[in-house]
């Protein structure tokens, strides 16, 4: 473990296996993820981590961030993403960035699980006093 002096926090190498999958609010059907880092893990609260595992039929209702900002990056499978009035199939090595206050939404489609990266940034969505 190596301390960071600007944060106060532990930098960190860790294995996924031993995390539990979750499905976060605003996903149905089998939409898990695993927190990698976050405030949960690490102690960030300017980068939120997961991975996701969408089993077909499963998705992320469609939403809106106030301030994050979020990148998705698919590794295997395929599903329908919403951003604003748009729809596009994504599959692997397809990535999207989304800016705050666009609403998006992310549905597995596919036969198989939609796995992907979300990096989200800050961690919270409460805007700075």
């Amino acid at each position: 473990m190596n301390k960071d002096t600007q944060s106060g926090q532990a930098s960190f190498i860790a294995q996924m296996v031993g995390l539990p999958w979750r499905e976060f609010p605003g996903h149905f059907g089998g939409a898990l993820s695993k927190m990698l880092v976050g405030p949960e893990i690490g102690g960030s609260a300017r980068i939120d981590f997961r991975i996701s595992r969408y089993a077909p039929a499963a998705y992320v209702e469609e939403h809106a961030h106030k301030v994050q900002e979020q990148i998705y990056y698919i590794l295997e499978g395929e599903g329908l993403l919403t951003l604003d009035d748009d729809s596009r199939i994504m599959r692997p090595h397809d990535y999207v960035y989304v800016r705050p206050g666009c609403r998006h939404g992310l549905a597995n489609t596919g036969l198989s699980g939609l796995v992907f990266l979300v990096i989200t940034t800050p961690a919270s969505d409460e805007e700075a006093p």
